[in-house]
């Protein structure tokens, strides 16, 4: 890392972005002496106030607001935001001018001593990756979690060694222009989601293959044989195709059969955990497990595998108990931003439940969510911008019954946290699982899911 700063020196920097991701960053440099201009599309009054004067005082350079990509091509390099996409009009001209355009994570790349495993997907990216950390403490291995999960990992850099290992969640934002892939990658499944940024569902799909696609033969790639997109992959991969399957038997891989997860060579089976051992509800969740153990097969043993999925009780805004109150449960399943992902949350319960959902449109059509909602939802509480996007499918789902199922809008969080629990009856569950990111509302899931655990906590 310092080899890399000491390079830097005498060149022009600038940061896009000052969110979680890009602050360490940001604190290197600068405290390497270099010359940094922070921007971001926000303007200060929006930003974080202590940490505008802690890099003033360091020496950094400003430029906030609708401009802030303008006259890129005045610096020598340019780190990214994963939320701004490399194909951005303004980073392709600055680097046909000579820029160099990277980003923390492709940093990260290029100075972590440790192995690195690295997990996308459409929906349970999050919670696998976690199960995957779990396991390797297990078994008594010194790693690291983070990526588009936790802390950024950057500053830590300098203080790992070879034999430890790192843990990454990545998203499509973050692999858009890897030009380096994992040791060990993992992809959930995918599905449609941020078409509101990626221009076609294609581009999506070629950003999530950047996590292989620079594999050697020494490398490994997890996928999903479930799955559609993800099947046909393994045809693609530079290293060594792993598949995992909870609906069939592969030739060799992982799969769950008659309430047991196996590993399958040569035709032969090798029990390594009872579904029933899982401790996290729903079907998604056996296969997150499944996904994890690919990844750590050969690394962790059975009896620990076995600890985890027993102990392991989940992570925050993903299928959370909140609280029981009157005799009707709460679940904050905050993390849901896309159809698919309410759609497993739906169906990890075996009851109709009252759903609360909606938030900022992603592009996403909702007609396979809204007959899944018919099926699943006893009362459907919407909120945000796609409110009567989603209750209109509803309406024109095949399955639709006004008689079995009622329809309400509200205009905030807590107002929809009220209706649902004036609706409930003892025995029933509330679930917030939004099918749409938090943006019209909040500055992200993690305070979504805060403010639904603030809400329901406060009921009398």
């Amino acid at each position: 890392m310092t080899r890399y700063l000491f390079g830097l020196r005498g060149k022009k920097t600038a940061v896009l972005g000052m969110g979680i991701s890009n602050i360490p960053l940001i604190r290197m440099l600068l405290d390497a002496g270099l010359s940094v201009e922070i921007r971001d599309k926000k303007p200060a009054a929006k930003l974080d106030e202590s940490l505008i004067d802690e890099f003033k005082k360091k020496g950094a350079g400003f430029n906030f607001g609708e401009g802030y990509l303008k006259s890129l091509n005045s610096f020598d390099v340019v780190f990214r935001s994963p939320g701004i996409s490399p194909l951005t009009p303004e980073l392709v001209e600055a680097e046909t001018l000579g820029v160099g355009i990277t980003s923390e994570m492709r940093l990260f790349f290029d100075v972590c001593p440790c192995p690195i495993i690295g997990v996308t997907g459409s929906d349970g990216k999050s919670t696998t990756t976690t199960i995957i950390y779990e396991l390797l403490k297990a078994q008594g291995i010194k790693c690291h979690i983070g990526g588009n999960i936790g802390m950024p990992l950057l500053n830590r850099a300098d203080y790992m060694d070879s034999s430890e290992y790192v843990v990454l969640e990545l998203s499509s934002f973050q692999l858009s222009d890897m030009e380096k892939s994992p040791r060990i990658a993992v992809i959930t499944n995918v599905a449609p989601n941020h078409l509101d940024v990626h221009k076609s569902m294609d581009e999506y799909i070629e950003a999530k293959k950047n996590i292989y696609r620079h594999q050697t033969k020494g490398g490994r790639v997890v996928l999903n044989l479930d799955n559609e997109i993800t099947r046909d992959m393994a045809k693609e991969a530079g290293g060594r195709a792993v598949v995992f399957s909870r609906r069939e038997r592969p030739e060799k891989g992982f799969a769950a059969l008659g309430g047991v997860i196996y590993k399958v060579k040569n035709n032969s089976l090798t029990g390594i955990i009872k579904v029933s051992d899982i401790k996290l509800p729903g079907l998604h969740n056996v296969e997150n497990y499944l996904a994890a153990i690919a990844a750590t097969d050969g690394l962790v043993e059975t009896s620990n595998i076995r600890n985890v999925a027993r102990s392991f009780g989940g992570v925050e805004h993903r299928l959370e108990f909140v609280r029981g109150f009157r005799g009707v449960s709460y679940y904050n399943d905050s993390i849901a931003s896309s159809p698919t992902r309410t759609i497993a949350g739906l169906n990890s319960f075996d009851k109709k439940v009252i759903l609360i959902a909606g938030g900022r449109d992603k592009k996403i059509p909702f007609d396979t969510l809204a007959d899944e909602i018919n099926i699943h939802v006893k009362s459907l509480i919407l909120l945000g911008e796609t409110a009567e996007t989603i209750g209109k499918a509803v309406r024109q789902s095949k399955n639709y019954c006004p008689d079995a199922l009622d329809i309400h809008m509200c205009a905030t969080l807590d107002d929809a946290v009220i209706k649902a629990s004036g609706i409930a009856k003892p025995g029933d569950t509330v679930l917030l699982s939004p099918a749409c990111t938090s943006f019209d509302m909040f500055n992200n899931f993690e305070e979504r899911g805060r403010r639904f655990k603030e809400a329901v906590l406060a009921l009398k």
